[in-house]
């Protein structure tokens, strides 16, 4: 492996566009060498704009040039596990957008390839580096506020344009696939990965036969008497996008954007809240700046490396969601 980690970005979309692509362009240790769309046209203009050397259209042309160590990939849904698989196959180290796979078993396909390639695969859940949830998960680690009772969650946005995103085939759903997602992997993540065992979901249903959902309310209870509940929606008509996320403990309460901590003491509740200074750059762009400087440091060696095996988890969990949404039932795991 050269000095410098030899990257490619796979998909050309939204998210590479905003993110992958400006973030790694000026990144210490990293080097993109690659960028691979089936859109030649839009591809050619994004490696032109960024200082991206080669441009593919073909993803297994990529991997067969060998002329990188790691990828990053920004497809599609439903092309998540396909591409992962490929790229530990041609023994590439792997970050991959959220979800890691459509289904549980798909991800534990992906983590013992991984396994069999003694390659590292991480899954680009940025929220956990937001430098707000790391300082909130810092006060739950350390018991400050008691212990965890319940996340209380939530997002409302206008829906997307038509594309991938509006087909349960190529998304996995709609709605909480795009919104909720993260919601509940930072409530397992900050409940100390504790599994569900129980699920309920209400779906707002789209039209269509392969509509995807407009909006879900879903309860979850997890081991340990915690309980989360989340409420996501892209038929909203609003003024401004809405989100929220609050915590609730025995001794105290937190919530994020911005970050407000009360804590119970004497038998008043005293705001606790970190301060410090302004961030010079939206929580968006800082998560995942945070989120591949970690990804290089694991695949350098510099970082110890933590298989995503509590992707299993979500995704069962995600699973129950779905099934419980269509089914109209509670749903135990």
């Amino acid at each position: 492996m050269s000095d410098a980690l030899r990257l490619a970005v796979i998909g050309a979309g939204a998210i590479a566009q905003l993110a992958h692509l400006p973030v790694l362009a000026r990144m210490r240790g990293a080097r993109l060498v690659a960028l691979c769309d089936n859109d030649g046209a839009k591809a050619r203009a994004l490696a032109d704009r960024f200082g991206v050397p080669d441009v593919f259209t073909d993803f297994e042309e990529l991997l067969d040039a060998d002329v990188l160590d790691a990828v990053v990939i920004a497809t599609p849904n439903h092309l998540h596990e396909p591409h992962v698989l490929s790229a530990l196959r041609a023994g590439a180290h792997v970050l991959c957008e959220r979800p890691l796979a459509l289904t549980a078993r798909g991800v534990e396909r992906v983590l013992t390839a991984a396994q069999k390639a003694d390659r590292k695969v991480v899954v680009g859940n940025n929220h956990r580096f937001r430098s707000d949830v790391q300082a909130l998960h810092r006060f739950l680690s350390n018991g400050e506020l008691g212990e965890l009772v319940a996340v209380r969650a939530g997002a409302y946005a206008p829906r997307p344009p038509e594309g991938w995103r509006r087909s349960r085939a190529e998304a996995g759903g709609g709605a909480f696939i795009e919104h909720g997602f993260n919601l509940l992997d930072l409530a397992l993540w900050l409940g100390d990965g504790a599994a569900p065992q129980r699920v309920s979901a209400h779906m707002l249903r789209g039209r269509g036969r392969d509509a995807v959902e407009e909006g879900m309310l879903v309860g979850l209870d997890l081991v340990g008497d915690v309980s989360v509940g989340l409420d996501v929606s892209w038929a909203y008509v609003g003024e401004h996008d809405r989100s929220w996320f609050e915590v609730l403990l025995t001794r105290g309460s937190a919530r994020l954007a911005p970050l407000r901590v009360v804590k119970e003491l004497n038998g008043r509740a005293v705001d606790v809240s970190p301060s410090g200074a302004a961030a010079r750059e939206s929580a968006f762009l800082q998560s995942y700046r945070a989120q591949l400087t970690h990804f290089v440091a694991v695949v350098t060696g510099a970082s110890p490396y933590e298989p995503p095996t509590d992707q299993i988890v979500l995704t069962r969990a995600l699973q129950a969601i779905y099934e419980s949404a269509d089914e109209g039932r509670e749903i135990r795991l």
